[in-house]
């Protein structure tokens, strides 16, 4: 059974008389611990179909459904609990808080649920050590480089065990080398944490390693190769 699914999803935007449709009636279903990157150009509607498919947008029309379970029927607050929970976010930008260590950042998700800090620091400290940033606890982000900020976002969005990861460009603010690395950690821990892995690229060198690619072409998702 599908861990996640995405049925008849269209996205319109309305700006006085006229309509411009971003997503025509796209479907998605991904198994449990499966890989699929989502391919297209600028402008496609990637970014737009991550966000529904992650519940920080709603669609115009369709459904969402985790394990079975519609998502878009619930409240505001039941879909961030749900969000915090079961999902996993990285973007182009880091989005880590400047002020914050980088222990601190990774624990965040994890504090805001409830969790007591000493339950979670030691595995702050763990997924830190596994993206490479074993000798950064305590540096704050402006200290760290690019490479650093985004793997210490990896680390965060792995903090409470997701089922589903969402990747939205990851490398895209990232020269090669560090684009490289990033994603290298990226494939390597959502195989052995078992996630459900869904990244949005155009860069199609990374979208050939993950299991499934799906191009997003005038709207439209077409099938998985």
């Amino acid at each position: 059974m599908a861990l996640f699914q995405a049925k008849d999803i269209t996205r319109k935007y309305h700006t006085g008389s006229e309509t411009l449709t971003v997503l025509s009636g796209v479907n998605l279903s991904v198994e449990p611990a499966e890989m699929t990157a989502i391919v297209g150009a600028s402008g496609s509607g990637k970014t737009t179909l991550l966000q529904i498919l992650g519940t920080l947008d709603l669609p115009s029309s369709g459904e969402i459904y985790f394990n079975n379970s519609p998502l878009l029927q619930k409240s505001s607050k039941e879909l961030a609990a749900f969000r915090n929970r079961s999902i996993g976010f990285i973007f182009q930008f880091h989005h880590l808080l400047p002020d914050f260590s980088a222990i601190e950042n990774v624990m965040m998700p994890a504090l805001i649920a409830g969790k007591k800090k000493n339950e979670i620091e030691n595995k702050a400290k763990m997924l830190l050590k596994q993206v490479e940033l074993g000798h950064r606890f305590e540096h704050k982000v402006a200290e760290l480089s690019g490479g650093e900020q985004q793997r210490a976002a990896l680390a965060r969005a792995l903090i409470m065990e997701p089922a589903l990861l969402l990747a939205d460009e990851p490398t895209g603010n990232l020269d090669a080398r560090s684009g490289d690395i990033v994603f290298t950690l990226l494939k390597n821990l959502c195989r052995q944490h078992k996630l459900s892995t869904i990244m949005v690229t155009h860069n199609t060198k990374l979208a050939q390693q993950m299991d499934h690619r799906m191009i997003l072409q005038d709207g439209f998702l077409l099938p998985k190769e």
